[in-house]
C-alpha cells in the first residue's frame, strides 16, 4: 500500500529538530531508520501529516570513550556498530548484539537511537541496554536530561521519552577487564524477531559470580532487567544447579504474548534455555 499524505523535513541540527517538533504538535513524527515508521505508515496504521527525518544532523552519529564511559550517537547505524574496533574492544557484547539484529540491509539503515526509542519488547537493544547498564540523553525544549535504561521502557510501545524530546546519545559505561558477556537469540529464521532472548554481562572472581547483569527480549511487554536472577547468582559458582535455578527464575520473570512464534509456554521455556546458555558463554569468556 502507499502511504497517506505528508510533508517532509530535514532539519540539519539538534534545536531545529526540537523546534519542529514543537511547532508541528502530535501529527509530527520522528524518522530515524525507518524500519518500524514506514511499514506502518504503508498499511496506513500509522498517518503522520509530517515526518522529521533526523539523518541530516551530522551531531547524532558517531561513537567515541568519554571518560570511563562509551557515548553513541543515536543516529548510529547497527552496521556502524558492527564496524566499530573500539566497541569490539570495550563493548563486545553490543556487538554480537547487533550482529544478531535482522539482516544486513536492515542493519545498514537501522539505527541504535530508533530501536530504543521505539520501545518494542522484540527490539535487541533494550534488553542489551539493561545489561549494560546503558543511560540515555533526550534533549527537549526544556533542555536535556539523563535517564537510566532500567525504568525507561514502561510498556508495549511506551517510554518515559516525551513527545517534544529527542534521544540524542546512549552513555554506556566500559565493563571492567574480564567480563565475560553473551547474547543469545532464539529466532525462527534470519530477519525475525527473537522468540527468546537473553544478554549477559558478567564479572567473575575466582570459581565464583562477583556481578551477573542480565535482560531479557520478548518475554514480557517490555524488555525485563532480571533482578531476581542477578541477585540469586551473585557469590555462587555457576555449576549446573545453579545455571538451571538461574533460568527457573528468568521463566518466573516471564508474560510472553502467544504468537506465530510459538505460544506462553513454549517461549517462557525457551527464555530459560536462552538465559542459562548466555549465562553459561559469558562465564567461560571472563574465565579466557
Amino acid at each position: 500500500m502507499i502511504p497517506a499524505g505528508f510533508e517532509y523535513h530535514a532539519p540539519r541540527s539538534v534545536p531545529d529538530a526540537i523546534k519542529l517538533l514543537g511547532d508541528l504538535g502530535p501529527d509530527a513524527k520522528l524518522l530515524a531508520g525507518g524500519h518500524s515508521l514506514l511499514p506502518m505508515m504503508k498499511l496506513r496504521f500509522a498517518a503522520p501529516s509530517h515526518l522529521i527525518d533526523l539523518g541530516r544532523i551530522p551531531e547524532l552519529r558517531g561513537i567515541a570513550q568519554v571518560g570511563d564511559e562509551i557515548h553513541i550517537g543515536a543516529m548510529t547505524t547497527e552496521n556502524d556498530l558492527l564496524r566499530s574496533k573500539l566497541l569490539a574492544e570495550k563493548l563486545p557484547l553490543l556487538v554480537e548484539g547487533a550482529g544478531l539484529i535482522a539482516d544486513p540491509q536492515v542493519r545498514y539503515k537501522g539505527t541504535i537511537g530508533g530501536d530504543i526509542s521505539h520501545g518494542d519488547p522484540g527490539n535487541d537493544h533494550p534488553a542489551l541496554m539493561l545489561a549494560l547498564d546503558a543511560s540515555f540523553v533526550l534533549a527537549g525544549p526544556r533542555g536535556e536530561r539523563t535517564v537510566k535504561a532500567d525504568g525507561f521502557f514502561l510498556g508495549l510501545y511506551s517510554t518515559q521519552l516525551e513527545p517534544d524530546e529527542i534521544l540524542t546519545r546512549i552513555r554506556i559505561p566500559i565493563p571492567p577487564v574480564g567480563s565475560g558477556w553473551s547474547y543469545q537469540k532464539l529466532k525462527r529464521k534470519t530477519g525475525d524477531f527473537a522468540t527468546a532472548a537473553a544478554a549477559v554481562l558478567l564479572q567473575m572472581k575466582g570459581p565464583n559470580v562477583a556481578k551477573a547483569s542480565i535482560g531479557l527480549t520478548n518475554v514480557a511487554p517490555t524488555a525485563v532487567k532480571a533482578r531476581a536472577v542477578e541477585d540469586f547468582l551473585a557469590g555462587k559458582p555457576l555449576d549446573e544447579k545453579n545455571l538451571a535455578e538461574a533460568a527457573r527464575l528468568a521463566m518466573s520473570l516471564c508474560d510472553p504474548t502467544p504468537d506465530q512464534r510459538g505460544d506462553t509456554a513454549y517461549k517462557t521455556a525457551m527464555c530459560g534455555e536462552m538465559t542459562r546458555r548466555a549465562l553459561a558463554a559469558a562465564a567461560a569468556r571472563a574465565r579466557a
